[in-house]
This record gives C-alpha cells, sequence and structure tokens, in this order.
C-alpha cells in the first residue's frame, strides 16, 4: 500500500469480478485511514431482498445509479474533513471510470486509479473459493453466468488513462 499517494482523497479501484476489489480497498483503507464506499454493500443492504428473480438489469442498474448518487456525496463530504474515500463500484468500463474521474475535477479533487490486474481464470477460482467461504467480503454467491456477463463488460484500463488518474497497476494479492 506504499504506492498510495496521500494528496488523493478519492481513490478508484477498478478490476473485474474476483480481482480482490473489496480486500484491496479494505487494505488500503487502512493504510490511509480512509473510508470504504462499496456498491456491494449498498446494494446488497437496501436492495437485494427486493430483487425480481430473475435479476433484471433495468431494475438493477437504476438501483445502482442512485446508490453511486449517494454514495458519491458521502465521497465529497468526507474530502471536506480531509479523510480519503476508497470507491469500491466495479468501475468496469472506461466511461464508469471516467464518469467519477470527472465528478472528482468538478469537485476540485484528484482521484487515483488502483487497477487490480489478475488472469481471468484466477479470478473465477477466487470466485468459487469466496463462494464457499462466505469470508468478511462475501456481499452474494456469483454464478458462471453472473461472472461471464461481467467478463464481457470489463475494460481494462490503458495506459493513457492510467496515466491520466495516476494509476496504480496490482498484478498480484491475497484474496
Amino acid at each position: 500500500m506504499d504506492r498510495y499517494k496521500p494528496d488523493h482523497l478519492i481513490h478508484l479501484v477498478c478490476g473485474s469480478t474476483g480481482a480482490g476489489k473489496s480486500t484491496y480497498s479494505l487494505d488500503l483503507c487502512q493504510a490511509i485511514d480512509g473510508v470504504h464506499l462499496s456498491i456491494d454493500e449498498w446494494m446488497v443492504t437496501l436492495f437485494w431482498d427486493d430483487s425480481p428473480d430473475p435479476i433484471e438489469s433495468e431494475w438493477t442498474m437504476e438501483r445502482i445509479n442512485r446508490c453511486e448518487i449517494q454514495i458519491w456525496s458521502m465521497a465529497v463530504q468526507l474530502t471536506q474533513y480531509g479523510v480519503p474515500s476508497v470507491l469500491d463500484l466495479g468501475l468496469t468500463t472506461k466511461d464508469h471510470r471516467a464518469k467519477f474521474a470527472e465528478l472528482a475535477k468538478e469537485a476540485d479533487l484528484t482521484a487515483q486509479l488502483h487497477f487490480l490486474d489478475l488472469p481471468r481464470e484466477d479470478r473465477w477460482q477466487r470466485v468459487q473459493q469466496r463462494n464457499k467461504k462466505k469470508g468478511s467480503t462475501f456481499q452474494l454467491e456469483v454464478d458462471r453466468e453472473m461472472f461471464n456477463f461481467v467478463e464481457d463488460m470489463w475494460e481494462p484500463p490503458e495506459d493513457d488513462e492510467m496515466a491520466a488518474l495516476n494509476g496504480v497497476r496490482v498484478t498480484q494479492q491475497e484474496g
């Protein structure tokens, strides 16, 4: 965690399913005395019991968007007290990451991107282990269909995006 920049109050953590975003985010929070803001925690707590079966994309995205608005509001409030925020939102696409980078810029804040870069099959094995163990970062069971759905959307950050967002690439971690 010595690669973070202490002048950044907004940390954007990205990686595909099973990369270890939640574990990394919690460790980063410990290192910087920050607050972990996780979309999975918000969605499971606020909406999971009410979700349609089968899950509907439009229903889910509407609620994710509402949570992200509130999460961003919390992050900005925390910066007013000098408290860093670690946004564990998945940030699966370049556009999604750009949205939060732009919000940070508009708030006169600097964001740092943390990219957890692990091979697909390693991540799938980690998801299977997490499903079995149901440890401290477990929020919901991820099956192969859900894993593949996110994989199809996943856009790893390229060098220019990493440079623009003071990026840190993490290629291996426990979890």
